[in-house]
């Protein structure tokens, strides 16, 4: 391993831009597909992207604000001290994977990762299980880290405190830089984006990097397959859409007038509300200077496939 930079002192700005120059801990399960909350799509959007992208939310805010008493639970239910790094490091023999640890544990070759779960999730924690995407984390700190261990400590509000150690596994470790570096290389460096995953971030990075199109056929090769396969599944899906219609229809008709009905297992509400919205083609016609003024333009691209 070796520093990248100090983070003492260093202002969140500082801190995202040198975060575009490799993949971090927090990368490594949405590069290699195991991460639920996020996918390689949006890793690419992020370090390619020229502007600086700050991925926050309460969830994660926090997490950083119970960081310190994470650490000091740890170092009460082990006996271990441990300290922050106040660096970002990177690998001497793969520079694109970055490190930005919570704590290193004193007097072992070890680190450790500060997590926090909702109460909703701890199933996702219990008998020993470790969410994959947690487990890659940890494992890509010991690579650059070159560490022998990391441990893993949870809090999980107001129900209870666990904690683990992940042995190093050179195999896992073999895997993770090669799918890393084939992200790195073969997709950030080369500008090319990683296969979609059929997310709606996939669609919106996908239509913001091709927005305009232009006069040209380009010959239909290799896709005769997927294309019949989206035919089958539009034809399933329009199937289930009509059953799940006709089931509310049937409901609607049991409850006539009535609000609610429920059972001891379900709750069905059909009630009366109103909304209000813009005639804009009343407006456009009676007041044309106020709709000029205030329409706003879109340029987007129009998907259809037609079966010959």
């Amino acid at each position: 391993m070796k520093k990248l930079i100090s983070t003492l002192g260093l202002d969140k700005l500082a801190w995202l831009n040198y975060r575009k120059r490799g993949i971090g801990g927090s990368d490594a399960g949405a590069v290699c597909g195991f991460n639920p909350y996020r996918t390689a799509i949006e890793v690419y959007q992020d370090k390619t992207g020229k502007e600086i992208g700050e991925l926050d939310n309460e969830a994660m805010r926090q997490g950083r604000e119970f960081e310190d008493y994470v650490a000091r639970r740890f170092t009460e239910a082990t006996g271990k001290k441990v300290r922050r790094a106040n660096a970002m490091y990177y690998d001497e023999n793969h520079p694109f994977m970055l490190a930005d640890v919570d704590r290193m544990v004193v007097g072992e070759n070890a680190g450790l990762e500060c997590k926090t779960a909702s109460p909703y999730l701890a199933d996702k924690w219990e008998d020993g299980k470790i969410p994959m995407h947690y487990q890659l984390q940890c494992f890509h700190y010991m690579s650059v880290m070159n560490t022998d261990a990391w441990y893993i400590a949870v809090l999980i509000y107001g129900r209870e405190f666990k904690f683990y150690r992940i042995e190093r596994d050179e195999e896992i470790i073999a895997d993770l830089i090669r799918m890393e570096q084939d992200f790195w290389e073969n997709h950030v460096e080369k500008g090319m984006l990683p296969n979609p995953d059929g997310s709606k971030l996939a669609d919106s990075v996908i239509a913001e990097y091709f927005k305009q199109s232009a006069p040209v056929t380009v010959p239909l090769a290799g896709f005769d397959e997927k294309l019949k396969r989206r035919q089958e599944l539009m034809e399933v899906i329009n199937r289930m859409d009509t059953e799940k219609k006709q089931i509310e229809q049937e409901l609607k008709l049991y409850m006539g007038e009535a609000e609610l009905a429920e059972n001891d297992r379900y709750q069905v509400s059909w009630k009366a509300f109103c909304s209000s919205r813009l005639d804009v083609e009343r407006l456009k016609a009676e007041k044309p200077e106020i709709y000029e003024e205030f329409k706003k333009e879109t340029t987007a691209r129009r998907f259809t496939v037609k079966v010959a």
